[in-house]
């Protein structure tokens, strides 16, 4: 009997167990949104950790901690009614610091309001109060806001090593423990600080002019350059520029121009072409001027803005260029700005310290944390113009202002700028400058508004000042 072939079965195909294409890259996905989802939601556990007091401010149900200056002296405090302080304890610096009432914008409050919030994620509403510490002193802020007497105008002053702003007053000011339920008759201004908007420099404008003169002309040159003023000066299209003094200076160098605060000396130097107008237009630009409609940066301190200062320079045979670079015509300042070229004049470099008011905060924890800053501008002006202009606001310091400002030792640059303001025409009184001993180096600007004949005067508030400072920072 024949044998029986047995069939052998087919082999069985290994098992495909993997998953399908699609499948793979929907797993991929999921992994990776997964991913994202778990980093957004780490970040917003951070963000609500660390920023939290930023919430609350904008939340409406925030309270506030205190500001204080340097020495520990109440700015403002959102802890207690504001009437539980003295009547004109905040006077002097209402419309710097400000308060949470929303009156006021540009403000030292208004703008840190995040910093200033009594909350942190961990503890909720601090039983301590935030405080944040400005580099002010309150007192010497009081001394020159009373050497104003009746007059209105500002004050700013700061260390021009370190960058701490010690004096930023500006009359009127609204003290903010009375409130502003009479806002519709309070003087105008006071809800602004004068020291942070253009104003007419007059001619503290001599120093920028100055400044450019020297870097293009070189110091010996423009030192021996003379001119002469016979009370007024006609340019070649018949325009007349005029002293402040009607029998003129007559024939004068720059160190006796400067001195005398002489138009027809400076517009003729303008005019000259010594200083070719583009260098003139170039070094202003640097300064951070806006020429002729060209936008420069603004400038900012702890958060307030403050607009750069602004010219229009065309041609330097035409009566407008020739006025807006003594300090008059469409030539607009800060006495903000006015101050910093003044820093960058006293150090001898070009450069400035960036002034800063904020020194550090306390939180609602106990834990301080530094706010304060050590910057310096971009060049403005080479060293080599700084310290000519330096040895020529010294010189004028020790010649023409020693029974004003004693023994300290000082340059200065006073001004008088003619001011047309809807309708009104008056004059306003400046003073820029910086004292260089060591135990008060500050530069500073001061304008008074209106400023008649027998009123106090800039030399008298700056002596008010730099004693109030001396010593004590």
């Amino acid at each position: 009997m024949a044998k029986r072939q047995l069939r052998q079965r087919p082999p069985i195909p290994a098992l495909d167990v993997s998953a399908p294409r699609s499948m793979r890259r929907a797993g991929k996905w999921t992994a990776f949104i997964l991913t994202v989802f778990l980093i957004g939601l780490g970040y917003l556990g951070w963000r609500l950790v660390t920023q939290s007091a930023f919430y609350m401010a904008k939340s409406g149900k925030a309270t506030y901690g205190k500001v204080v200056d340097r020495t520990g002296d109440v700015l403002f405090d959102g802890t207690q009614p504001l009437t539980n302080y003295e009547w004109g304890h905040f006077a002097d610096v209402g419309n710097l610091i400000g308060d949470t009432s929303g009156q006021m914008s540009n403000t030292i409050v208004s703008r840190n309001l995040d910093e200033l919030v009594n909350y942190s994620f961990t503890y909720g509403s601090g039983s301590s109060a935030t405080i944040l510490q400005t580099t002010l002193l309150h007192s010497a802020n009081r001394a020159v806001f009373n050497a104003f007497g009746t007059k209105n105008g500002t004050a700013i002053a700061y260390n021009w090593k370190t960058g701490e702003c010690y004096v930023c007053v500006s009359r009127p000011c609204v003290d903010i423990v009375q409130g502003y339920a009479n806002i519709a008759e309070m003087p105008k201004g006071s809800l602004l600080c004068k020291a942070f908007y253009p104003t007419v420099p007059g001619s503290t404008q001599k120093v920028s002019t100055l400044l450019a003169a020297y870097q293009f002309a070189g110091v010996d040159a423009v030192n021996n350059q003379q001119y002469a003023c016979s009370g007024s000066w006609a340019n070649p299209n018949g325009d007349v520029i005029k002293c402040h003094q009607d029998y003129g200076h007559g024939t004068q160098n720059l160190a006796a121009a400067f001195a005398n605060s002489c138009n027809p000396y400076f517009a003729q130097l303008v005019q000259s072409g010594l200083v070719p107008l583009s260098e003139i237009i170039l070094d202003y630009t640097r300064m951070g001027y806006s020429v002729n409609g060209e936008q420069a940066e603004p400038f900012s301190l702890n958060g307030i803005v403050i607009q750069p200062a602004s010219t229009t320079l065309v041609d330097k045979d035409q009566f407008e260029t020739e006025w807006g670079a003594l300090g008059q015509g469409k030539t607009l300042v800060s006495p903000y700005q006015l101050m910093l070229w003044q820093g960058a004049i006293a150090n001898g470099t070009g450069a400035a310290v960036k002034p800063y008011l904020l020194q550090s905060k306390t939180t609602a924890e106990q834990k301080t944390v530094s706010l304060a800053t050590h910057m310096q501008t971009d060049q403005m002006f080479t060293s080599e113009a700084a310290q000519a202009v330096q040895a020529v606001m010294t010189k004028n310091a020790t010649e023409h202002y020693y029974v004003s400002l004693g023994n300290y030792s000082c340059g200065v640059k006073s001004g008088t700028a003619q001011v047309s303001d809807d309708g009104r025409q008056y004059e306003n009184s400046l003073l820029v400058g910086y004292c260089l001993d060591e135990s008060c180096p500050v530069a500073f600007c001061i304008m008074i508004e209106e400023r008649e004949s027998w009123d106090v005067t800039t030399a008298q508030i700056a002596k008010v000042l730099l004693d109030s400072l001396y010593g004590k920072v």
